[in-house]
C-alpha cells in the first residue's frame, strides 16, 4: 500500500526543471537505483524513475561517460544494468574489503563442470558423467548450487525422472554475461584451454 502511494506522489516527468537539469536528475536517479540494487536492474524498472519517452539507454550511456575515470562503471549483465568496480581495482578490494561471500573460490574442475552445465542445460548428473567419463559428485553440484550459480531445472523425461541442472542469473552476473548467447563458442573455449579439443 505504501509503495503504491509513493509511486503516485513520485514526479517522474520533472517538468518544473529546465531540460538539461531534468536529464541530469534522471541520470542521478538511475545511478541511485543501480547503486542500491544487488542484482541487475532491467530496463522496465529503470523506466519507472524517468520521464515518459526518456531513453533509458541514452541516460545509461551518459551515466557511463560521467563515470569514466572513476573506480566503478555501469555494465549490462543478465538482461539489466549494474554498477561494478572496474577490474583494475580487484587487488585493492581483495586486500582491504571483506568480500568473502562474493568470492566464488571455484576449483578448475568445478569450472569445467559449470561450463558443461551452461552449454548443455538442462542436463542431468548422468549427462555430465557422459561428458567427463566419470561420476560427478553431489558435493561438487552442491558447491555450485550453494554459490547460486546453478539450480535444479525441469525433471528429465527419462525413467526415474532425474533432476536436471541449469545456470542462474547469478551465473550470468559472476561471469559478466548479458545472456547465455554471450557464452564463448567452442573454439574460443579450446583456445583458452577450458575444454579439450578431443572431448
Amino acid at each position: 500500500m505504501a509503495k503504491d502511494h509513493a509511486e503516485t506522489d513520485f514526479d517522474r516527468e520533472l517538468n518544473d526543471l529546465p531540460a538539461e537539469l531534468r536529464w541530469r536528475e534522471w541520470m542521478r536517479r538511475i545511478e541511485a537505483v543501480l547503486f542500491a540494487s544487488a542484482s541487475p536492474v532491467p530496463r522496465e524498472d529503470l523506466a519507472r524513475v524517468v520521464g515518459q519517452g526518456a531513453s533509458v539507454e541514452l541516460l545509461i550511456e551518459d551515466l557511463a561517460a560521467d563515470l569514466d575515470g572513476r573506480s566503478f562503471e555501469v555494465t549490462k549483465v543478465a538482461g539489466g544494468w549494474m554498477l561494478r568496480t572496474r577490474p583494475a581495482y580487484a587487488p585493492a578490494i581483495r586486500t582491504a574489503a571483506d568480500i568473502g561471500e562474493q568470492d566464488l573460490d571455484l576449483r578448475e574442475y568445478d569450472v569445467a563442470v559449470l561450463a558443461a552445465i551452461a552449454y548443455h542445460q538442462p542436463i542431468t548428473r548422468d549427462g555430465l558423467k557422459d561428458i567427463f567419463g566419470k561420476e560427478i559428485s553431489r558435493d561438487l553440484i552442491g558447491r555450485l548450487h550453494a554459490r547460486g550459480l546453478i539450480v535444479t531445472g525441469p525433471r528429465s523425461p527419462r525413467r526415474g525422472a532425474p533432476y536436471t541442472y541449469v545456470t542462474t542469473e547469478q551465473f550470468l552476473v559472476a561471469f559478466d554475461l548479458e545472456s547465455l548467447q554471450d557464452l564463448p563458442d567452442r573454439e574460443q573455449m579450446e583456445d583458452a584451454g577450458v575444454i579439450n579439443s578431443q572431448s
